[in-house]
């Protein structure tokens, strides 16, 4: 078995064991669905304005979370350093959870995404956009919940890491209102924040139109942002898996 079905395997173990649980899957629909209908219930004409940041933050918290909660887990349980002593590279392992998260992540925006087109009447534009933000946006997200929880050993400790990243992210990137909105000295500082461009493909996708000229800035710099992660979480993980 090479390495890449050995990720597969770690992934699907992780869907199996975890993310397809009841509870988990519940925890990941309710809260953007209610803020989606109370955004909608508020002011119907203009809910589409904020449905890209609402799958995005969905992205944001579900994988982040999500990553974390297992990673801790299996760090207290023992289950990841039996993983470590398989015959598997730390690439392969930081590939297979990263995949999981991911997949869990993609599931649950696509279920919202659902939801607004067969009730409120959401359409998306380009769904080849769409799916490429869903993509992007669950990989890098996936990967940052990783390298916050393989640094600490209890959940409420990467929760915590967590936050003092997610909640600034948030109000910056464009979630609660189109970017040409806010403040003018908030539009530069949001462009060092991977959420923006998940945001605005989103946002693309499903309006056709988006903040950047050229749809290959948004899609260049989610690229950068998930090498970016991905070259930070190996080595991490090799470095602290154990501790």
């Amino acid at each position: 078995m090479n390495q890449l079905s050995k990720a597969v395997s770690i992934s699907l173990k992780d869907i199996e064991s975890y993310y397809g649980k009841p509870p988990l899957i519940t925890w990941g629909l309710l809260f953007p669905a209610v803020l989606m209908f109370a955004v909608y219930v508020k002011d119907p004409a203009t809910y589409l304005a904020v449905a890209p940041g609402i799958i995005a933050m969905t992205l944001l918290f579900g994988n982040t979370s999500m990553a974390a909660i297992v990673v801790t887990f299996e760090k207290r349980s023992g289950t990841l350093q039996r993983l470590l002593l398989a015959p598997v590279t730390n690439g392969t392992i930081v590939l297979g959870k990263a995949a999981s998260a991911a997949a869990y992540g993609v599931a649950t925006s696509l279920v919202i995404t659902w939801g607004l087109a067969f009730l409120l009447g959401m359409r998306v534009a380009n769904p080849l956009v769409f799916g490429a933000g869903l993509l992007l946006g669950a990989g890098i997200f996936s990967l940052m919940g990783l390298i916050a929880s393989v640094m600490v050993r209890e959940v409420f400790e990467a929760m915590t890491l967590m936050n003092f990243l997610r909640f600034p992210i948030l109000f910056i990137s464009g979630v609660f209102m189109p970017l040409d909105l806010l403040p003018a000295w908030v539009q530069p500082v949001a462009m060092a924040s991977p959420l923006t461009y998940v945001v605005e493909l989103l946002r693309y996708g499903i309006e056709g139109r988006s903040y950047f000229q050229s749809l290959w800035i948004p899609v260049g710099a989610g690229v950068g942002f998930l090498i970016g992660t991905l070259l930070v979480a190996g080595p991490l993980f090799g470095r602290y898996a154990n501790r």
